[in-house]
């Protein structure tokens, strides 16, 4: 996090010629279980992990916006936040749109802004199902509530960045993410009800790791069937008369599956089964009950692969790998929106060079890929530096 400040403030003082006034972070996430349930009014169980977004900042007395992206070549956007903002089709500048969308969504919301001066860096490894984007807004979400002294609560700012991400980037997306990176707590997971918002704290067992492998499968939500997956979940919701997913039970899924067209009962059936294993996991958790842990994250990855349809070759390979070094020791799956990404492991601390060194050894013979491996701990979420 130091090395990280001090790039940033180094930057912004070289592009603008002054110093910040305020210094704001938030971390990316990595989600234990609970895959795609979050939009469907359903649970997870996220950590906040030590990986962060940081963001310089500095008030302007007019309203112009300039943004440098340290992580994009020292790129620049400027624009006006007294007009209305418009999303940046480049490709290559996707990362403008999460700036301006945060802005135009407080502005619509009524959040005063003003201008500003801003530098962004993070080392959240991105298209990775990490919540580098969630990250990012979560630390704009504390510059400006911090600079224009805005009276909302974290949650607030979670919702604020989730409809950002919906309503301007285009990623249909849940309150996961942001709601993580908001509120996210050392050493603990948070058990989160996505429906109410609120939240319990699981603590981690001692003597266990948490372990991110990168499959370096590159993904990107908004391009990909992320969206199409919502809309077969909302079918399924539809044709069985609820609210959303979050309200079908197991049994009457069971009971009801003729009704559903094949594809869409798949779909469901992810959701449902996974909304009951984040719950067992919970409890398992909590009672340091790996072995059990370790059959739900097995059977949360088969889910994915075979009912929801969102893991690729490599990622499975990457899960089966891991699984052969734990046996029940120890979980893992593949974690975050799909198609690529990374795979999560909760596993004994005592089985931590054992598995590294298998995905060292084996990954890149089988895939022609190398993984990233990344030994993360449970952080506080976002706030001032």
């Amino acid at each position: 996090m130091n090395n990280l400040q001090q790039r940033t403030q180094a930057l912004f003082l070289t592009q603008f010629g002054y110093g910040p006034s305020l210094i704001a972070q938030a971390p990316g996430r990595v989600n234990l279980i609970g895959e795609h349930t979050d939009y469907n009014d359903g649970f997870v169980l996220p950590c906040a992990i030590n990986y962060y977004t940081v963001v310089c900042a500095a008030a302007r007395s007019d309203t112009l916006v300039r943004v440098v992206a340290a992580d994009y070549g020292d790129a620049i956007d400027e624009f006006d936040v007294s007009d209305t903002l418009q999303t940046d089709t480049n490709p290559d500048r996707g990362w403008v749109n999460y700036v301006r969308g945060m802005l135009e969504v407080a502005c619509v919301r009524g959040y005063p802004i003003a201008g500003l001066d801003l530098v962004i860096a993070g080392d959240v490894p991105q298209g990775a199902g990490l919540s580098s984007s969630a990250s990012l807004e979560m630390a704009l979400a504390e510059t400006l509530s911090q600079m224009f002294t805005w009276s909302a609560s974290k949650s607030d700012l979670a919702l604020l960045g989730q409809a950002a991400e919906n309503d301007f980037v285009g990623c249909q997306c849940g309150i996961m993410d942001q709601y993580i990176s908001a509120m996210g707590r050392k050493q603990q997971a948070l058990l989160i009800d996505c429906r109410s918002l609120e939240a319990r704290a699981v603590t981690l067992p001692p003597g266990t790791q948490i372990v991110i492998v990168n499959s370096n499968v590159r993904r990107g939500l908004v391009d990909s069937e992320y969206n199409s997956r919502r809309q077969q979940c909302e079918a399924a919701a539809k044709q069985l008369g609820v609210k959303a997913l979050r309200d079908v039970s197991v049994e009457m899924l069971n009971r009801r599956m003729a009704e559903l067209d094949p594809l869409v009962l798949r779909r469901a059936r992810h959701v449902v089964t996974e909304n009951d294993r984040v719950l067992q996991a919970e409890m398992a958790m909590n009672a340091a009950d790996l072995p059990l842990m370790a059959r739900l994250m097995a059977q949360s990855h088969v889910s994915m692969r075979d009912d929801f349809e969102i893991t690729v070759p490599p990622i499975d390979t990457l899960v089966e790998m891991i699984k052969d070094e734990l046996g029940e020791a120890g979980g893992v799956r593949m974690t975050g929106g799909g198609f690529g990404g990374c795979v999560v492991a909760v596993l004994p601390t005592a089985l931590l060079e054992r598995v590294t060194g298998r995905i060292e050894r084996d990954y890149f013979n089988a895939t022609g890929l190398q993984a990233d491996i990344h030994v993360c701990t449970a952080v506080d979420g976002m706030g001032t530096l």
